[in-house]
């Protein structure tokens, strides 16, 4: 059994599902996978709060109402959990036990039979502490269930008509910030604007890692040249933000380089 009918086959079976949807690719093509499966008895979720980038609502929006889902934007409240606010290594787990937390009780209202993620097997590679909130919630992953990779994901959107085939793969805000330094809405916020700022310069894969007063930024290796074509643009925007130092990641984007110290 090939990949594709595997999966439509286990959301046959989950009978009726709400999907935690981002917007981003590999939720995407899972949405449309449930919607050719189960028509619907599919409802997409979109969680937002402060570690949500702003952009990415206008976007899952757009592509739940082209494919015809049902969806539905609930608030999720992270920062208000202290154990969150202080940045463990396990930060991941507090942040989707309040996700998954919240999707469970509206599944229950709906009457749906399962709550799913679109988690894949590219997905084990990084370290990914919110797998246990999912294990301890019955949460499921049909990608993984599967065998999807995120390249399987993105070969079958491009063949599906998918306009998130090639997007850049999306991570919370939060995850910008070193482990043990203080999440607050504020630097959020000011990660946020930086990186909107760059992708409106045609950086398209970003990230803008916070250090205080420092920002160190991360490009595909292949523009890194281009950003510091575009130096004092970038660094006087960067500084109006509150920067007073804007580096450049000679390395280039890395997703979840902040990880990186773990296997030092």
């Amino acid at each position: 059994m090939g990949k594709l009918k595997k999966l439509k086959y286990i959301l046959k079976k989950m009978g009726s599902v709400l999907l935690a949807y981002s917007g981003g690719a590999d939720s995407s093509f899972l949405l449309k996978a449930a919607l050719d499966s189960l028509g619907d008895k599919v409802l997409a979720v979109t969680a937002v709060s402060e570690t949500y980038p702003n952009e990415e609502l206008i976007h899952a929006r757009q592509l739940a109402r082209k494919l015809g889902a049902r969806h539905m934007v609930i608030r999720t409240k992270e920062l208000n959990d202290p154990k969150f606010r202080k940045n463990p290594v396990e930060r991941c787990y507090y942040c989707k036990k309040e996700l998954f937390l919240k999707l469970r009780k509206v599944a229950v209202k709906q009457g749906i039979s399962f709550v799913i993620d679109a988690g894949n097997l590219s997905d084990k590679a990084d370290f990914r502490p919110g797998n246990k909130a999912k294990n301890e919630l019955g949460v499921r992953s049909p990608l993984s269930e599967a065998g999807f990779t995120k390249d399987d994901i993105r070969l079958m959107s491009k063949k599906s008509g998918l306009n998130t085939w090639n997007k850049p793969s999306l991570a919370c805000l939060a995850s910008r910030i070193p482990y043990g330094s203080s999440i607050q809405p504020g630097i959020l916020s000011r990660i946020d604007k930086a990186e909107q700022f760059l992708r409106k310069l045609g950086f398209i894969q970003v990230r803008v890692r916070h250090y205080n007063d420092l920002c160190r930024i991360e490009v595909m290796p292949g523009r890194i040249r281009s950003l510091i074509a575009k130096q004092k643009d970038v660094v006087d925007n960067l500084k109006k933000l509150g920067y007073n130092y804007v580096t450049v990641d000679l390395e280039g984007f890395r997703s979840g380089s902040m990880n990186e110290i773990l296997n030092r």
